[in-house]
């Protein structure tokens, strides 16, 4: 009545409900016995909820019954067993899988979790795990992909029969050997349930420190690619530019040019200045042309006192620079360049953002160079003395119409005035007519 699992993960001892579950425990125990589970999958695996096995083809749409093995494919399945009722109460339950149509084949599930009402009444119960349950757990905690399907196979290589009351059906016979592993086994494209997956198997602490902190720099350079601050995540800082920080504010460009250019020559030398008030930020990158050079200036200027300040050189981990030439790249490939024919010089107009003029960069290709000519401050200075003559025109129009209804209210006055005196002066004159 009971049964051993040798699994990949560990052995399960599972005990039968004989006498609730006579037919679903002599269909499981003679398929043990036939060595028909040997090398199956547990195809599908739902962490907290169910591990379901017993499909010799591992699709879970397979399998057959013990009949249906001896038989023939019309007694492949057998009907459930209904009465007693019994629940999914505990972790470790042992059902036979529904195939649909309320039959049964081969295939069964082991309960991952407590209380799994939705099992009851659709599969049928008909045992328990007895031992194994640390088995069970690392089941539960397998990774699978959105099908339930473990990344890494759970295979049951073996069953052992410990105790079965049932006598064996019409023509079963014992099988003279375990059987081989099937084909399926070496030609799958999943991690085999033998294969170590431990990659820090063989490594001392040291090493595996270094490699989790290479893979979360490598995980954080991706981040850092996907939101745009970085043009790769295999990009590298340059090695032949130092960082130089804690400088006195007085220290120049100029005089770190000159400090370090005894040990190689310098292609830039700049101090980082604040943009609103061009202080120093006390910190400069210094590029080499030779990265040689760069490293003999990082292992002799290092803590050295410069302007009464120690100083501290560390190579540059900017990409600054790599980024620029990648932003530079990006909107060469997508904006088109206007090519003028006069001496070898291209003029490319780049679109600016909203409120800004375009800016005309000349490159000279025969120099290797770049001449740029900004138009913006003399755009401005024409677009306000534009604004100040309209200004003007607008007030001058105003006086003018100003003076205008002036002119106007005048000769209506003065016109209003001669009427009335020329009225005043006719009856005058009728008066005097009268009386003479």
């Amino acid at each position: 009545m009971a049964v051993l699992i040798e699994t990949s993960l560990g052995d399960i001892v599972v005990d039968l409900y004989t006498e609730e579950r006579p037919k679903c425990s002599i269909n499981f125990l003679k398929l043990c016995k036939l060595k028909y589970y040997n090398y199956s999958l547990f195809h599908t695996v739902q962490r907290s909820f169910l591990a379901q096995a017993g499909d010799p083809t591992g699709t879970g749409a397979g399998g057959e019954s013990v009949w249906g093995v001896l038989k023939g494919e019309q007694y492949r399945y057998f009907e459930m067993e209904a009465i007693p009722r019994l629940k999914h109460l505990k972790m470790g339950t042992l059902s036979m899988v529904n195939n649909g149509s309320g039959t049964h084949g081969s295939q069964f599930l082991l309960t991952l979790g407590e209380s799994v009402d939705y099992l009851d009444s659709v599969h049928t119960v008909f045992g328990e795990v007895a031992e194994g349950e640390d088995v069970l757990m690392k089941i539960n905690e397998a990774y699978c992909d959105q099908d339930g399907r473990p990344y890494q196979d759970i295979r049951i290589y073996h069953t052992v029969v410990l105790e079965d009351p049932f006598d064996d059906p019409e023509g079963f016979k014992l099988p003279e050997r375990s059987p081989s592993p099937p084909m399926v086994i070496a030609d799958s494209n999943r991690i085999g349930a033998e294969e170590d997956i431990d990659d820090y198997k063989g490594l001392s602490e040291d090493q595996i420190k270094q490699l989790i902190t290479d893979r979360e720099s490598k995980a954080n350079a991706q981040i850092l690619e996907m939101v745009g601050d970085i043009p790769d995540a295999d990009a590298k800082p340059p090695e032949n530019v130092l960082f130089v920080c804690k400088l006195n504010p007085v220290t120049t460009s100029e005089d770190l040019e000159i400090i370090f250019s005894r040990f190689g020559a310098i292609i830039s030398c700049e101090v980082i200045c604040d943009q609103k008030s061009g202080d120093s930020l006390q910190y400069a990158f210094i590029e080499f042309e030779n990265e040689d050079d760069c490293e003999k200036a990082y292992f002799k200027m290092d803590n050295v006192l410069i302007d009464d300040r120690r100083i501290h050189v560390d190579f540059s981990q900017s990409l600054a620079k790599v980024k620029g030439l990648h932003k530079r790249k990006m909107s060469q490939m997508e904006e088109p360049d206007c090519t003028t024919p006069n001496d070898g010089l291209v003029a490319t107009k780049r679109e600016k953002p909203s409120g800004e003029k375009y800016k005309m960069v000349v490159d000279d290709e025969s120099e290797g160079g770049e001449k740029r000519r900004d138009k913006g401050k003399e755009d401005r200075s024409h677009r306000s003395e534009r604004g100040h003559r309209h200004q003007r025109g607008r007030e001058e129009k105003s006086s003018r119409r100003h003076r205008s209804r002036s002119r106007s209210r005048d000769r209506s006055s003065k016109h209003s005035q001669h009427k009335h005196r020329r009225s005043r002066s006719r009856s005058r004159d009728r008066h005097y007519r009268s009386k003479r």
